[in-house]
């Protein structure tokens, strides 16, 4: 099930089903003494400085922007919607809309033969003869038609009313209206945007109702479970449109000093230094009193040890989850107890994984015994008795600090669609040994010490050891990861071949990459998104990179179950207030739990700090690190409301 990528011009840029893993690499060494005490050097009363760590590649939110892009871009473009606690805030809409409060409707519509549908599988197709389509009034397998080229038909169509607050300008003064998100839909469904076109493919029209309403009228058949926020977030029309949209990538009105209708508005930027932004005199909040400071600064530390110096000596407030602070979580909190730094660990709905090269490349021609790597995997019991023998809880406590724990799924335990039947696999040797003797792996040698063999495996010839290769990047973090794990597994007669790789050679394109092109037999990476709809869509088979999608799945380990990948369907076209949306994610998470394709270590984290006297930073698990930006306060501001 591919995702889709609405509220744009904000960058929301999730690592969705169809793109590349996102990557959250540690690479420096930690300090292991805190910070001396200084007398800090105070930024200017109404200034706050917010540490980035790295330059904004982009402001134009179809660029591509990069996390640090995303985090400027929060403070000039508010919202439009929110996602904050694993729910969505309307920000500048008057309301989220519904089915129960009547924005959204699903209706029935007439289909012709040759029109453009999305078809019993989620495929965007031109209806013709013989496909399986969903008539109208139908979401399940059992009501799933053939089409016979012939007879009139209608299908199921969603229509959503989007409503903006009537106070909205942009920071140049002009009226924002519906016209400026028409224009932002415009700009999305350009072929030379930078953005993912999933959803503008399945948007039948974008219109404008009047100068605050907007609808969205999805291709028939498309039963979107996320359909409340398909609003393209306005663009200044008024300012954009001189130029063309594939110029707006380059040009500096767009790319460089965009215009918003948030708590501040572009003021300079200097290369390779920081970005400095103003208050937006025209922000629909300011009767309320925000933001809280006159200017915002920008600065770009890409050293961790740097920012926390600066952080010290008060020429940093914020220091922003793009520093790199994986390996300073320790020294973090000693600084917090020492009264130097606020620390903020929070985790989402990025996960470390241990692919299992369940099904290599080199299998699609079909497996051979004697010429392929051995079939190490095809048993679940192996699969199984790998993750007993993983000491995750070890990783959490020692490598991470216990801030974040060892999940029992993809999903993350405070998600309202997590199910909390699932039991989550301990360390146990005793019971990894016992499956991998299921399995038909044996001690021949009466060994600890050396891996087992096969003895009587299926796939895996005779006399083979349990000794596998171990492939993941070269980060202090996952260094540390691979002692404790390697060590665990050795206590199952499992040998490692440990190979470190640089970013590029890891994640390098297939078919001769070794995630990518499904070379490895066990292979540490991460995947998150920034969202909160569950990603079932990692582990489908349509994901399993490939010739036929130029080696851009995410199901690297080559796992296929079609109950698996027809729970997930289901769940794409199920609505989230129905049974069938819960019914069919915890299927899924269930199948996954069981048949384990890629075995979860820790949810990451994702570290921030300020200074003592910051208040109101809110470092939510799912929201933009500054999605509440106008609220953050000092000193004395913080005593009043």
């Amino acid at each position: 099930m591919k995702q889709k990528f609405p509220l744009l011009l904000i960058g929301l840029i999730l690592i969705t089903a169809c793109l590349t893993p996102q990557l959250q690499e540690a690479t420096s060494t930690p300090s292991v003494t805190p910070f001396p005490t200084s007398t800090p050097v105070l930024n200017a009363p109404t200034s706050l400085t917010v540490c980035l760590g790295q330059e904004p590649n982009t402001l134009y939110p179809y660029g591509g922007p990069n996390a640090a892009a995303r985090s400027v871009l929060a403070a000039i473009y508010e919202g439009p919607i929110d996602l904050v606690g694993y729910d969505y805030q309307p920000v500048i809409l008057t309301r989220i809309p519904s089915i129960e409060n009547g924005e959204a409707q699903i209706v029935s519509t007439a289909v012709q033969d040759g029109g453009q549908v999305v078809d019993a599988d989620g495929n965007l197709v031109s209806l013709a003869e013989g496909m399986r389509i969903h008539p109208a009034g139908c979401r399940n397998d059992d009501c799933i038609i053939t089409y016979d080229g012939v007879t009139s038909l209608e299908m199921d169509q969603m229509v959503v009313t989007f409503r903006l607050r009537p106070d909205l300008t942009w920071a140049d003064g002009t009226p924002l209206t519906a016209v400026d998100s028409a224009y932002s839909f415009e700009l999305a469904s350009d072929p030379e945007a930078a953005s993912n076109s999933y959803l503008t493919d399945r948007t039948q029209t974008y219109e404008v109702a009047d100068e605050k309403t907007l609808q969205w009228w999805g291709v028939p058949g498309f039963i979107d479970p996320t359909y409340f926020i398909n609003f393209w977030a306005p663009a200044p029309r008024h300012l954009w449109s001189e130029f063309p949209a594939d110029q707006l990538q380059t040009v500096d009105l767009s790319s460089r000093s965009p215009l918003g209708w948030g708590p501040y508005m572009m003021k300079e930027w200097i290369s390779g230094d920081h970005i400095t932004l103003a208050k937006n005199p025209y922000y629909f909040r300011a009767r309320d009193g925000y933001p809280k400071f006159d200017e915002i600064s920008f600065r770009f530390i890409p050293d961790p040890d740097m920012a926390l110096s600066e952080l010290v000596a008060g020429r940093c407030d914020i220091l922003d989850p793009t520093i790199n602070l994986d390996n300073h979580a320790g020294l973090l909190k000693e600084m917090q107890n020492a009264g130097q730094a606020n620390a903020f660990f929070t985790t989402g709905m990025s996960v470390e994984w241990l692919g299992l090269g369940l099904v290599p490349a080199a299998y699609d021609n079909g497996y051979d015994l004697q010429k392929d790597r051995q079939d190490f995997f095809a048993d679940r019991h192996t699969r199984q008795a790998i993750a007993y023998c993983l000491n995750r809880q070890a990783v959490v406590d020692n490598v991470l600090f216990g801030l974040t724990t060892v999940p029992t799924t993809y999903i993350p335990v405070e998600h309202p669609l997590y199910d909390p039947n699932i039991e989550l696999i301990p360390y146990d040797p005793e019971i990894g040994l016992s499956l991998l003797k299921q399995a038909g792996w044996q001690d021949t040698d009466d060994d600890p010490s050396t891996p087992l063999r096969a003895i009587n495996v299926d796939n895996v010839a005779y006399n083979t050891p349990l000794e596998l290769n171990y492939y993941t990047t070269a980060a202090t973090q996952r260094r540390q990861v691979v002692e404790i794990l390697e060590a665990s597994l050795s206590n199952c007669g499992i040998g490692l071949k440990v190979q470190y790789f640089s970013q590029n050679d890891l994640y390098a394109s297939g078919p001769n990459g070794f995630l990518f092109g499904r070379n490895f037999d066990l292979a540490e990476y991460a995947l998150g998104v920034d969202g909160v709809e569950p990603s079932c869509g990692w582990f489908t088979t349509a994901e399993i990179p490939s010739g036929d999608n130029s080696w851009s799945g995410t199901n690297l380990s080559g796992y296929s179950n079609a109950e698996y990948d027809a729970a997930c369907l289901a769940a794409g076209r199920a609505l989230p207030d129905e049974q069938g949306y819960v019914d069919a994610h915890r299927q899924t998470q269930n199948i996954a739990a069981t048949d384990l394709p890629s075995i979860p270590l820790y949810y990451r984290l994702r570290i921030a700090a300020t200074r003592p006297d910051i208040c109101n930073f809110d470092f939510d698990p799912t929201a933009n690190p500054l999605w509440n930006i106008e609220a953050v306060a000092r000193g004395e501001a913080c005593e009043r409301p």
